[in-house]
C-alpha cells in the first residue's frame, strides 16, 4: 500500500468502484453520507468497506478544492459517476502529496481511474478522465502559499468549506480561531472508544488524557468487533462526557434523556448510575425518550447493553404530550435530572460528519435555535424541584448555545432556574469534538 493508500491490486468492482457509485449519488441527490454507506453491498469485506468509506469521506472532506480544480479543467460538466471518478483520483493525488515517495504512483492513479471509468461510464469518458487527471495531478502538486487569515474566499477554497460559513466563523471566532477550525475539520478523525467493562482494557487500546476514553488504532477492527458485541466498549467521542458530567448523577436519581437516539448518552448515564450504587435496586432509573422513527432501532440496541439499572424507552414527541405518554407508561413525570441533547447544526463534529458543511444553509442556525428553545421549554416542565437540567449541543455556534439559554431565562419557563455552570468546548483547543453544555438548576 502506498503513502496515498492506493492499492495496486484493487479489484474491479471493489472499494474504489463502489465509492464512485456512492459519490455519484451524493453529487446527484446530496444524500446524507451515513445513509449512503448503508447502500454498500453486504458481501464486501471489512477491509474493502473501510477503504470505501475512507475514499468517500476524503472526497467530501476536500470537495470544495477538488471540484473547483476539476471544474476549471473540463469544458462540459460530465455525468455524475464520471465526475465522481475525477474527484476520487484527485483525492488520491492529494493523499500522495506534492512529491510522491513511490515512483510511478501518479501514473498508476491515472491508469486506475481510467480503467474504472470504462466500467462505470464509457471509453470516451475514460479518455477524458485520462487527460483531466494528468492535468489535475500537476495542479494539485503545486505548493501554494496559505491565504491571508481574513480572506474568506481563499480560505473557503483552500480548506474546502462554503464561503458563507467561513465568513460566519470569522465574525464569531476571529481570524486565527477560524483558521484553526478549518484546519481541524480537514484532518480525518481518530476513533475513540469508552471502556465500559470491569477490569482494565486491552493494551492495544491507547489511553487518552480523558478518563475512560481510549483511541482505537487503525487496522484493529477485528479486535474491536468482539468488544462491541460483548458491550465492553462503546464508540464515542470524548466530547460527549461534558453533558453527562454536568448532570452530577447520584445513586437513586431518576433521569430523563429527552432526545435520546441513538442512545450513547443514555448508555453513559446508565453506566454512571450503575457504578455509583451498591446494587441495581438503589441505582436509579433512566428513561430514554425520542420520536418514533428509524433511529429507534439503534436506540433499543444500545439500551439493551445497559446493566444494573432500570431503563425504559418512550417513543413520543417531547413537544406534544410527553407528560401524558410518561403517565401511560407508568413512569415519573418529574425527574431529578434531565438531559436535553438537542438537534443542532453539528458544527462541532464536522471531522466526523464530513458532509454537514455542504448540507447546512445560512437560515438553518435560526431554525435550529427556535426549535431548541421550544424543546428547552418543554423539558423544563419535567424537572423536579431542586432538580438539574442540562442543555447540550454538538454545535460551537453561539446562536445555538448561549443565546438559546439567555432567551430561556428571559421567558416565564426560565424563572425557576439558575445557570450553575456552562462549558463551550472548541475542537482546536480541546483536541476532540466541539460541544456546548449548560447546567440549569430548578429552585
Amino acid at each position: 500500500m502506498s503513502k496515498s493508500g492506493f492499492a495496486k491490486t484493487t479489484p474491479p468492482g471493489g472499494a474504489w468502484t463502489e465509492a464512485a457509485k456512492l459519490l455519484g449519488r451524493w453529487l446527484d441527490r446530496r444524500e446524507r453520507v451515513d445513509e449512503l454507506l448503508q447502500a454498500l453491498p453486504r458481501g464486501m469485506s471489512t477491509a474493502e468497506r473501510a477503504r470505501c468509506q475512507h475514499l468517500v469521506f476524503g472526497v467530501i472532506r476536500h470537495f470544495g478544492r477538488l471540484d473547483g480544480e476539476v471544474t476549471r479543467l473540463v469544458v462540459h460538466a460530465p455525468r455524475f459517476e464520471t465526475r465522481a471518478a475525477l474527484l476520487l483520483a484527485g483525492f488520491e493525488l492529494l493523499e500522495a502529496g506534492p512529491a510522491p515517495e513511490e515512483e510511478g504512483l501518479v501514473a498508476r492513479i491515472v491508469h486506475h481511474a481510467v480503467e474504472r471509468t470504462k466500467e462505470l461510464a464509457s471509453p470516451a469518458e475514460a479518455r477524458m478522465v485520462n487527460a483531466v487527471v494528468r492535468k489535475l495531478a500537476a495542479r494539485l502538486a503545486e505548493v501554494k502559499p496559505l491565504p491571508k487569515l481574513a480572506d474568506a474566499a481563499a480560505l473557503a477554497e483552500v480548506f474546502s468549506h462554503p464561503e458563507w460559513l467561513v465568513n460566519r466563523w470569522l465574525r464569531n471566532f476571529g481570524a486565527a480561531a477560524t483558521r484553526s477550525l478549518l484546519e481541524w475539520n480537514q484532518v480525518p478523525a481518530p476513533v475513540y472508544a469508552r471502556w465500559r467493562a470491569e477490569g482494565p482494557p486491552p493494551d492495544w487500546l491507547k489511553p487518552t488524557m480523558w478518563p475512560g476514553f481510549h483511541e482505537v488504532p487503525p487496522g484493529r477492527w477485528s479486535d474491536v468487533e468482539p468488544l462491541l458485541k460483548a458491550g465492553k466498549i462503546y464508540l464515542q467521542d470524548p466530547a460527549t462526557r461534558f453533558a453527562v458530567e454536568l448532570l452530577d448523577l447520584k445513586a437513586g436519581d431518576t433521569v430523563l434523556d429527552a432526545c435520546a437516539a441513538p442512545g450513547g448518552k443514555s448508555l453513559q448515564i446508565a453506566d454512571v448510575l450503575h457504578r455509583s450504587a451498591p446494587d441495581a435496586a438503589s441505582a436509579g432509573r433512566v428513561v430514554a425518550m425520542d420520536l418514533a422513527g428509524p433511529r429507534i432501532a439503534r436506540l433499543k440496541e444500545n439500551l439493551a447493553r445497559a446493566h444494573g439499572v432500570e431503563v425504559a424507552l418512550v417513543q413520543c414527541d417531547l413537544l406534544k404530550g410527553a407528560g401524558y405518554e410518561l403517565r401511560e407508561h407508568r413512569l415519573p413525570t418529574e425527574f431529578s435530572a434531565v438531559l436535553l441533547d438537542v438537534p443542532c447544526s453539528n458544527t462541532g463534529v464536522m471531522r466526523h460528519r464530513v458532509d454537514v458543511k455542504w448540507r447546512l444553509q445560512e437560515g438553518d442556525f435560526r431554525k435550529h435555535a427556535m426549535q431548541q428553545l421550544e424543546l428547552l421549554h418543554a423539558a423544563a416542565h419535567l424537572v423536579a424541584p431542586g432538580g438539574r437540567l442540562v442543555y447540550s449541543t454538538c454545535s460551537i455556534d453561539p446562536e445555538e448555545n448561549d443565546r438559546v439559554v439567555r432567551e430561556f431565562f428571559g421567558s416565564r419557563a426560565g424563572g425557576p432556574f439558575k445557570l450553575e455552570k456552562s462549558i463551550i468546548s472548541v475542537p482546536w483547543e480541546s483536541g476532540h469534538d466541539g460541544a456546548g453544555a449548560f447546567l440549569l438548576r430548578r429552585s
